[in-house]
């Protein structure tokens, strides 16, 4: 079929819905809603059989949907409208919420449904994206290949929202405001918790802390010690950027901070004690992490495992260098096999929040991909374990070649990859130069680098960027990566393989260096970082500032 999606937004479900088309065989063409002419043009240019809008916040022209089959994804239950259904289920503690399949119609929302389905929604209030990023895309994926099915039949009719019957649940609301947002420090933990989350990644929910008044988001559960009687509101410790706040029952671990009032860090989303630097003068730093710890390792027998999660899969010089410091404790130890855990996304490189709001952007940037390189050799260079790497979530850009350092690099099904720096103006490092090639060639890398396009988990592991991939949910997978881990270091030929790895490491460093590859890379990035010379800072701006430049995607 010639599929036309249309989007507001290139974003991961977007991605995924695309890649997943053209491996089904389909002519896809994706168009970013940046006005009715441009929507028309591509329907004109492509005359698709089916108009499919996976993420869309902006009504269609009525002459397009008449023309011709076009299906809404909408985030919510059968007869949920408006356009802020997750922060309204995550508010309301929702049990059980739903993704619909509706038929575009002159009323948002309001359509005949191709398909409906349902999702258990997680106890503990979930982040607004990844929820989204999680649940919400593997049911829109599967309702979308419902569609696939259904449309060719001649004699298929959607349904229309009838609300006298019985599965009917959802309704009509209103964009979540910044008063339904609304918490006192006073208030419960689990209330706290709810509006933040639900406000994660945007819009946050606006408060204010030490008299800044902030938006807030990366919210944890903290404790309160035995003695400790500050009162809510008040900061009661801080560690690695975070700070603790208390709250009328406990305590809760702010991550970041956008402040409302400075015209400068406009946007911005930064560590609270960046936002908060002036206020923290009394505030001690943490001894542990309770409720809060980004970086963690355990061990199960023969497998250890180090889990990194960074706020958005960035990773700040800061943080490079404590993970740094983590897998060199990892390695130590007499383990079989590590694995790599990061979050949801896995990584994403460099933070370009953090390197906007320094001082010296450029040079914050330069420490940040040095620090980074520092991990992957890290990675690279270990040659007393095996080492898995277990991407749970998408990845790009440094955070891709990260994982590539790995001996096992495992995807989850459904997750995306961008294993470029091009669009944001950077010639790459993380060693991309020795991994990427040694993966899938030295074309494929070229093209991947070039291209700029997104990678799914199918055409990832038929190119050999991953190993393999494993089907099922979020929760699934690191138990899944674990199993895997741990029949690796009870195969047979263990101690084969690891001298295989000893001996390949070897031979590469005979035929060119490591530190030549890092030599090169930072060679280029010193052009591209400290002398902008393909435009770096103006993409960062826009990018974090979320200037982001329309284009379409074919």
């Amino acid at each position: 079929m010639r599929i036309l999606l249309v989007c507001s937004a290139f974003n991961g479900l977007s991605q995924r819905a695309s890649i997943e088309l053209r491996e089904s065989g389909h002519q896809v063409t994706v168009q970013i809603s940046d006005g009715d002419e441009s929507i028309r043009s591509a329907v004109a240019a492509t005359d698709p059989d089916l108009v499919i809008c996976p993420f869309l916040r902006e009504r269609l022209p009525e002459d397009v949907w008449r023309s011709r089959p076009t299906i809404v994804v909408h985030p919510g239950p059968q007869g949920d409208r408006g356009p802020s259904s997750l922060d309204w289920a995550i508010l309301g503690a929702e049990p059980v919420w739903g993704v619909t399949a509706l038929q575009a119609v002159d009323t948002m929302d309001a359509g005949p449904v191709w398909a409906t389905e349902t999702i258990a929604m997680p106890a503990d209030p979930p982040r607004k994206s990844d929820l989204y990023n999680g649940l919400v895309a593997d049911g829109a994926m599967g309702l979308i290949r419902k569609v696939l099915s259904k449309a060719p039949d001649p004699d298929f009719r959607p349904e229309p929202q009838d609300y006298d019957r019985p599965d009917v649940w959802g309704r009509t609301r209103p964009g979540a405001s910044q008063f339904d947002r609304h918490f006192r420090w006073a208030d419960d933990t689990d209330h706290i918790l709810r509006r933040i989350r639900a406000s994660d990644g945007s819009p946050g929910a606006h408060t204010v802390l030490c008299g800044v008044p902030v938006a807030v988001y990366d919210a944890h559960r903290g404790t309160v010690r035995r003695g400790e009687t500050t009162r809510p509101g008040m900061l009661m410790r801080r560690r690695h950027g975070a700070v603790l706040v208390r709250t009328g029952d406990g305590a809760v671990w702010i991550g970041h901070l956008r402040a409302l009032d400075d015209p400068r860090n406009a946007g911005l989303k930064l560590p609270a004690t960046s936002v908060l630097i002036g206020h923290l003068s009394d505030v001690p730093e943490g001894t542990d992490g309770t409720g809060y710890r980004e970086i963690g390792y355990r061990r199960d027998g023969d497998v250890g495992a180090v889990q990194f999660r960074f706020y958005n899969g960035a990773m700040s010089t800061a943080q490079s260098r404590r993970l740094e410091a983590a897998l060199r404790h990892a390695v130590a130890q007499d383990t079989k096999v590590l694995v790599l855990r990061g979050g949801q996304p896995f990584s994403n490189g460099i933070h370009l929040g953090v390197i906007e709001g320094a001082a010296n952007p450029a040079h914050e940037a330069w420490d940040n991909i040095v620090a980074i390189d520092d991990v992957c050799q890290r990675i690279i260079t270990c040659t007393e374990q095996l080492i898995v790497a277990a991407v749970g979530g998408s990845a790009g850009a440094g955070g891709v070649m990260l994982a590539l350092g790995a001996d096992r690099v495992l995807q989850r099904d459904g997750t995306v990859l961008n294993p470029h720096y091009k669009n944001m103006g950077l010639y790459g490092s993380e060693y991309w130069t020795y991994l990427l090639p040694g993966r899938v060639g030295r074309n494929a890398a070229l093209s991947l680098t070039s291209e700029c396009l997104p990678i799914g988990a199918r055409e990832a592991r038929r190119i050999g960027l991953v190993d393999q991939t494993l089907k099922g949910v979020v929760d699934d997978f690191e138990p899944a990566a674990m199993m895997y881990a741990a029949r690796l270091a009870a195969a047979p030929d263990y101690a084969d393989q690891l001298a295989r790895k000893q001996q390949r490491r070897d031979a590469d460093e005979q035929r060119s260096p490591l530190a030549g590859y890092r030599q090169r890379e930072l060679a280029e990035m010193r052009s591209d970082i400290l002398e902008d010379r393909h435009g770096f800072a103006d993409a960062r701006r826009a990018f974090i500032r979320r200037q982001v430049q329309r284009r379409s995607a074919a």
